[in-house]
Formats: structure tokens, sequence, C-alpha cells
């Protein structure tokens, strides 16, 4: 599989958790207005729907920080990134504080990739230590050996974070382990073996429509959600 094939098939995977993370927004904006009535944060199938969109999405940072950086680490790439997504981090929190000032976020998904990003690069070379450091990230996390209770409890009160509920977190533990093992998949190329088939190879327009989502991810996931709720305060 060629270099361009590879960027597409990420890209298309990408575009899967951006599909299912506006389907999953515009539930919660049906909800939030009163259209229908579901408990989107508690009710197993949405948990889980939320579930399966940020670990595709953080899988597919993973990769994307590895193919950056291939080579050897590109500081003119992680000084743009880190101002590309410290500003867009901002805005989502003054964004979410003006909508939710009793619940906003502090710590969301551009957060976490932004601090993800920069934790990540001592690893980038060494997958296996990836593999195995993600792995006791998620078996300390389930046995709950591994958590980050202590830091909230440590600068909830001087930074007045949400005490008992905010409209979105990425907690470290056990998050970074599904950046760890995309990094790795990439280092192993074991990539190939992933998106080397029909399904993501295949130029079609369906395939296009994912791949414009993938490539454009951050502008969509800036824009679509104050879009469908301004929409909804219009319909209102």
């Amino acid at each position: 599989m060629n270099k361009s094939i590879r960027f597409r098939g990420i890209d298309i995977f990408r575009g899967w958790a951006i599909f299912l993370m506006i389907i999953f927004h515009f539930s919660f904006d049906l909800n939030h207005f009163s259209y229908i009535e579901i408990d989107i944060k508690h009710d197993k199938f949405w948990v889980y729907f939320r579930f399966i969109i940020v670990s595709i999405f953080l899988f597919t940072v993973g990769m994307s920080l590895k193919l950056t950086h291939q080579q050897k680490i590109n500081w003119k790439s992680v000084r743009k990134r880190a101002l590309l997504l410290g500003g867009a981090s901002l805005l989502v929190t003054f964004g979410s504080y003006l909508l939710f000032p009793q619940s906003w976020i502090y710590f969301g998904v551009l957060h976490f990739i932004l601090f993800s990003s920069l934790m990540l690069l001592p690893f980038l070379n060494y997958p296996f230590i990836s593999i195995i450091l993600g792995l006791l990230i998620l078996i300390g996390y389930i046995l709950q050996y591994i958590h980050m209770h202590w830091l909230f409890n440590l600068i909830s009160t001087p930074l007045h974070l949400p005490l008992e509920h905010t409209e979105d977190i990425i907690r470290f533990t056990p998050w970074f382990a599904l950046i760890l093992f995309g990094s790795a998949t990439i280092t192993l190329n074991w990539h190939y073996k992933l998106f080397n088939n029909k399904f993501f190879n295949a130029n079609n327009r369906f395939n296009n429509f994912f791949s414009f989502l993938g490539k454009n991810s951050l502008a969509i996931y800036l824009l679509h959600q104050p879009l469908l709720f301004g929409i909804f305060l219009l319909l209102k």
C-alpha cells in the first residue's frame, strides 16, 4: 500500500469518528431542546456510542502523530500544533462557559489531544514500550489502581472547576493508552493490514465523503456544534 492510500485510510477511519460524533451531538441537542427525551450521559447505548467515537478518534490521533514524526521529531510541527490546539481548546472552554457556566469544559477532547501529543514524544520510536505502557494504563484503570482523582482534588478549588459535572471530559487515564497504541501501530507497520483492503481503498463517493470529514476534523469539530446549537435556538 502506498503512502497516499495509507493517509486516505486513516482519514476515512477518522471521518467515521467525526460522522458518529455529529450524530451524537445532534441527539444531545435534540434532548437539550426537549424534542426527544434520552439519558445521553448514563444510558448504556449512548455511553458505548461515545466510547466508540472517542476510541477511533484518539487511535487515529496516535497514528497521525507518528506519521508526522516518522524519522525524527518535527519541532516546527510540534509548535504549530500546540498553538493551534491551544487556541482551539481555549475557544471550547470559553464557549462552553458561556452556554453551561455550571458545567463548562476544562479538559475535553482538544485539551487532551494537546497534552497527550506532547506526552507521546518520548515514546514515538519505542513501540513495544508504548504497547506495554498502554496495557498497564488500561489494567491499572480497570482495577482502579490508576486514576486522576488526586489531581482533580488538588486543582478543583483554586481553578473553580465544576465539581459535579462537566459537559465533556477525556481523562488522561485510560485514554492515553489509545494514543500509545495508535503510534505503535504505525511504527510496527500494522497499519498496512488495517487499511490495505477494499473497504478503505475503494474510490467512491462514500469514502470520499468520510475522507473529507477526516481531513477537516478539527474545523468540523469546532464548527458543527455551534452551528447545530444556533439552528435549534432559531427554531425554538
